[in-house]
C-alpha cells in the first residue's frame, strides 16, 4: 500500500500550493453528494440497522432490505425538495443498475440537471468484483444511455479500490473520482492511460459513519456540517478549501434528520463567499489551473 500511495499521489503539502482563483468572486467551493444506490434482496445487505435475530444470518433479509427501500420510495424526495427550493444542484453518486430498476428516481434527477456520477452497477465492493472493467463499463454505458452522457465522475461502492481501479477507471474515460479522500484540495492521481483527478469527498461529513456507525443524534449533521464549514471558510483567506457533503436517502432522508441537513444547507447559502457546485463542476475548474502532470 505505501508504494501505491507514493506512486499515484506524491505527497503535497497544502501551505506549500499557489492560491487558486474561485469562480463566481467566490471563497470556498462545496459540493454535495446523494447517494442512490440498488440492494439486491437476494443477496446479503451491503449495511444493516438491525442485527438477524439470535445471531443467525436472514436471506432475505427483509427488514434491512425494506429500510432501504424506504429511501427509495420515500426519502429520497425529500433530499430533492430541500435541495429544489434551494435552486442547488448536487451530485448524483448513482448505481448504473439504478435507471433501469429505478427510473422515477433517474427521471426526476435527470430532469433538474443533477451531475450522474457513476458509482458502481450493482452497490458493492469494487476488489470483490470478478471483473472490474466489466463492471464499470456497464455503469458507464446504462448512465449514457440513460442521460445521453457518459458520466466523468465515479466514487467506488465503499470508497473501495485495488490497484487496477483507477487505471481502468482512467481507461473507461473517467476524469475523476471521490475515492481518495487525503485533501482539502482536488489531486492528481497517477494513472493509465492518463491521470485521474481527486475531488475532495469526505467520511466525515457523512451520514454513514455518522450516524450508522458513530450512532449520533440526529443534529450531528448540522452540528459538525457548520464547523467543518466554518474551519474551511477561514483558512480560504489563504488557501482554497473544497468541502463535500455526502447524504443516502435511507439515512439523512428520514422525517428525524432531514430537518437538520435542511437547516445546514440554509447555512451554506447565507455564508458569504461559499460557491455551491457539482464535482464535475470543480474538477473542470481545478484542472484548467492546474493541468495533469
Amino acid at each position: 500500500m505505501d508504494s501505491l500511495l507514493s506512486h499515484r499521489v506524491p505527497f503535497s503539502a497544502i501551505v506549500d500550493r499557489a492560491p487558486l482563483p474561485i469562480p463566481k468572486g467566490g471563497r470556498m467551493l462545496v459540493w454535495i453528494i446523494v447517494n442512490v444506490e440498488h440492494w439486491s434482496i437476494a443477496k446479503a445487505m451491503p449495511r444493516t440497522v438491525l442485527s438477524p435475530p439470535m445471531g443467525q444470518a436472514l436471506k432475505p433479509d427483509l427488514p434491512n432490505w425494506a429500510w432501504h427501500e424506504y429511501g427509495m420510495r420515500v426519502g429520497f424526495w425529500r433530499l430533492r425538495d430541500a435541495l429544489q427550493r434551494r435552486n442547488i444542484v448536487p451530485t448524483m453518486a448513482v448505481n448504473g443498475i439504478v435507471c433501469e430498476t429505478y427510473p422515477r428516481i433517474a427521471e426526476a434527477a435527470l430532469e433538474l440537471g443533477w451531475e450522474f456520477m457513476g458509482h458502481g452497477h450493482v452497490q458493492g465492493p469494487m476488489h470483490s468484483l470478478e471483473d472490474q472493467a466489466a463492471s464499470i463499463e456497464q455503469a458507464v454505458q446504462s448512465i449514457r444511455q440513460f442521460t445521453g452522457k457518459a458520466p466523468t465522475g465515479w466514487e467506488s461502492p465503499g470508497l473501495t479500490e485495488n490497484d487496477q481501479t483507477i487505471d481502468l477507471l482512467s481507461a473507461a474515460g473517467i476524469e475523476y473520482v471521490a475515492d481518495w479522500v487525503l485533501d482539502d484540495q482536488p489531486t492528481w492521481i497517477q494513472a493509465k492511460p492518463k491521470p485521474v483527478l481527486s475531488v475532495p469527498y469526505t467520511v466525515e461529513i457523512n451520514d454513514i459513519p455518522m450516524m450508522l456507525l458513530q450512532s449520533h443524534a440526529s443534529d450531528e449533521l448540522f452540528l459538525r456540517g457548520r464547523e467543518h464549514l466554518d474551519r474551511l471558510w477561514m483558512e480560504s483567506v489563504f488557501q482554497t478549501r473544497v468541502m463535500a457533503i455526502s447524504v443516502h436517502p435511507y439515512i439523512t432522508g428520514t422525517p428525524h434528520r432531514i430537518g437538520y441537513f435542511e437547516q445546514l444547507l440554509d447555512y451554506l447559502l447565507a455564508k458569504e463567499g461559499v460557491v455551491i457546485q457539482t464535482g464535475e463542476e470543480i474538477s473542470q475548474w481545478y484542472r484548467h489551473l492546474v493541468p495533469p502532470p
